[in-house]
């Protein structure tokens, strides 16, 4: 019997303990989380993703400052705003919401975030560290997805030594700091991508398949692509209709599947539950420590 891993239940468990953390810095030592977001453009999936990450915050007693800029902004200006924010005590992390204008370079604008308040953990220093293995998973500013799927794993006790595991993403958001969390955990990793040739038969060898591609319906997981009793983790968001449905024909696939996540509630809310939690971390890194 395939068991569905609930992240929806497990985000707002670690919501309730983000809520208690943040309440305590209030108290004891008068530090309020913060988290400052820039909006370039008017995107309507990036500003659904950007009041999703307000009402969040104020779930969990997260203060949050929306900059919302033009999409003809100079990257001067923009620099100018992030170099301000650095600079703000009261301001403990910085989120540039992805994609930007195609003046605007990413990778400068990634790497004009100070490290600490890198709560996306896209900054060289943070990625280091992480390719160093010098982080633990609750204390570093880890890439929210990435993060959030070893979190639900080990709710469910699943253990990845010795096992195959083969990624079908190769950004720098999910599948390239996925892969370095699963080594860590003595697995072997294939990262696949649309270059990838024979991906079907890579996929169906793999122990623990996570795909987060996100081009349905040219690209679904099928059941052929699932080896039985294989845990698979559906990282894909599609809008098909106006309805989310992720990478995975999960009707057929849970039926091979021994663990399996569902689109919507499986690492959509893990991915913002971390958000929270790396906000809370970068107050902490800030001089906000408390026992």
């Amino acid at each position: 019997m395939v068991i569905i891993m609930d992240g929806k239940s497990l985000a707002e468990e670690i919501k309730r303990e983000i809520t208690a953390r943040s309440n305590s810095m209030k108290e004891e030592i008068g530090t309020t989380p913060t988290l400052a977001t820039i909006l370039v453009g008017d995107d309507s999936a990036s500003s659904t993703y950007v009041n999703g990450k307000c009402r969040d915050c104020e779930e969990v007693g997260i203060d949050f400052i929306l900059h919302e800029l033009t999409a003809s902004i100079a990257e001067r200006e923009l620099l100018e705003l992030i170099d301000d924010l650095n600079g703000n005590l009261k301001v403990h992390g910085i989120v540039v919401q992805y994609p930007l204008p195609r003046h605007i370079d990413r990778n400068k604008i990634m790497t004009s975030i100070k490290p600490q308040k890198d709560v996306d953990g896209l900054h060289p220093y943070n990625v280091g560290k992480l390719w160093l293995g010098k982080y633990d998973l609750d204390g570093a500013l880890l890439p929210c997805t990435p993060k959030g799927i070893l979190k639900l794993l080990d709710r469910y006790e699943l253990k990845l030594e010795g096992k195959l595991a083969v990624v079908i993403n190769r950004s720098d958001l999910v599948g390239k700091p996925l892969s370095k969390l699963f080594l860590d955990r003595n697995a072997t990793v294939i990262i696949c991508h649309s270059k990838t040739p024979k991906l079907e038969r890579l996929a169906r060898s793999a122990d623990v398949l996570v795909s987060a591609v996100g081009r349905r319906p040219d690209f679904v997981v099928s059941e052929d692509m699932v080896k039985k009793g294989a845990v698979v983790v559906d990282v894909g968001m599609n809008y098909i209709g106006g309805k989310l449905q992720g990478d995975v024909d999960f009707d057929r696939v849970k039926e091979k599947a021994s663990y399996i996540t569902q689109v919507p509630g499986g690492i959509g809310p893990m991915t913002r539950a971390m958000m929270l939690q790396n906000v809370l971390i970068a107050a902490e890194i800030q001089g906000g420590q408390f026992e």
